[in-house]
This record gives C-alpha cells, sequence and structure tokens, in this order.
C-alpha cells in the first residue's frame, strides 16, 4: 500500500512538472514581460513618491519664505512667491497660495480679497468644505461693504444646521441683526446658537453676554438738550 501511495506520487510529481514545462514553452514571453513589468512599476511608484516628497518639501520651503515676506511687509515679493506657488506648487500648498493670496489681497482691498474668495467657492475642483470656507471669508469681508444684503443671504446659507460653518455664520448674524436694531432677529439667531449641542464654549460664553442685550431691548439714545447742559464756566 506504501509503495503504491509514493508510486501515485511520483507520477503527480511528473505530470506537474510536465504541465508547468509546457506552460512555460508556451507563455515564457507573457511571463517574462509580466514580470519585467511588474519591477519597472514598482520602481516608478518608489520613483514617483520619492519625487512627490521633494516637490513638497519645497514648496514648503517656499511657502515659508513666502509667509515671512508678508510678514515684514514685502508685500509685492510675498505675492510673487505665493503666486509661483500657486502655479507650480503641489496640489495641496497651491491651494493653500490660492487662500493666502486671498487673505493678503482683503488686507489692502476688501472687495478685491471678496473676489478672490469668490473664485474659491466656485471651484469644483477643491472639497465642499473649503468652497464654504471661500464663501464665508467673502461675505465677512462684503457685510461692511457696499453690498451687505448679499453678504447676508451667502451667511444664511452657511448658517445651515449641517454646515462645518454655521456657528461663526449664526454669530455675525445676530450681531448684525443687533447691530441694526432688530433684537428679535438677533434673538432668533441667538437661540439657534444655544440649541446647538456642537457650539463651542468660547461662543456660547459670548452668547450669553449676547441675549443679556437682546433681553435689554433696543437703546435709545436721547439728544442733550441745551438747557439741560452744564453751564460755562465763569471766568473773572
Amino acid at each position: 500500500m506504501a509503495e503504491n501511495n509514493e508510486f501515485i506520487r511520483e507520477v503527480d510529481e511528473d505530470y506537474r512538472r510536465d504541465q508547468i514545462a509546457k506552460i512555460w514553452k508556451r507563455y515564457n514571453a507573457l511571463i517574462i514581460t509580466a514580470a519585467i513589468l511588474l519591477v519597472a512599476g514598482v520602481g516608478g511608484y518608489n520613483y514617483w513618491r520619492h519625487a512627490e516628497r521633494t516637490r513638497a518639501e519645497a514648496a514648503s520651503e517656499r511657502y515659508d519664505q513666502a509667509s515671512r515676506l508678508a510678514k515684514d511687509g514685502k508685500v509685492e515679493d510675498a505675492d510673487r512667491d505665493f503666486a509661483a506657488i500657486r502655479t507650480d506648487g503641489p496640489g495641496g500648498y497651491a491651494l493653500l497660495a490660492r487662500f493666502r493670496l486671498a487673505a493678503e489681497t482683503a488686507k489692502r482691498d476688501a472687495a478685491a480679497g471678496a473676489a478672490a474668495y469668490d473664485g474659491l467657492a466656485a471651484d469644483t475642483g477643491i472639497g465642499d468644505s473649503l468652497r464654504d470656507l471661500a464663501r464665508l471669508r467673502a461675505a465677512l469681508l462684503r457685510l461692511d461693504g457696499s453690498d451687505p444684503n448679499a453678504a447676508l443671504a451667502s451667511l444664511q446659507g452657511l448658517a445651515a444646521p449641517t454646515n462645518a460653518y454655521r456657528h461663526t455664520a449664526r454669530e455675525m448674524l445676530g450681531l448684525t441683526a443687533l447691530k441694526r436694531g432688530d433684537t428679535e432677529g438677533a434673538g432668533r439667531w441667538f437661540d439657534q446658537i444655544s440649541a446647538d449641542t456642537e457650539t463651542p464654549q468660547g461662543l456660547r460664553q459670548r452668547v450669553e453676554v449676547y441675549e443679556a442685550l437682546v433681553a435689554g431691548g433696543p437703546v435709545t439714545v436721547t439728544e442733550a438738550k441745551p438747557e439741560n447742559a452744564a453751564p460755562p464756566p465763569i471766568t473773572r
């Protein structure tokens, strides 16, 4: 019985060797080509990773340099470097440079800065969260500008319950209403902030102050009349 089993194993091994030999003879060119492509693919991927890492490190240094120039007041040089990173930097740093350029522009010209943020908000190639951030920045720049109603409409859209920037949007809407004397409207926005379980603690503390202002009602400023004014000093 043992001899029969050994014989069967030898036959199986001979059969497998014959099959392998036939496969090799028939497909050896394809097998060699596939092996070469695999090695080349792994090597190419490793080279790409190294090149991307090198580009990212270079972009990081360029971005830091541009930030230092901006901090030192060298506006033109900083804008030039940020623009260069936006054009030829890796994806993440190119996008970061676009936001930084918009922020630097807004320091000099609020309308131009808002327009730069509009461009980012309209870019479907970036994530929705970053597009909403650009909308928020543009709206904040326009609140005290020539088109505050458009800014308020944008903030109202960002104040939706699922939006990541709803807390800031609601606070600004409430403060704007309070500034306009609309205590009822301000109260509604502040109530939404208080009811939101995800409201940051710092904002929750500020809302307590805002709600106290709302509870006090509109502030009436009375103009001083001449007869109620203090008499002029007597000169001798």
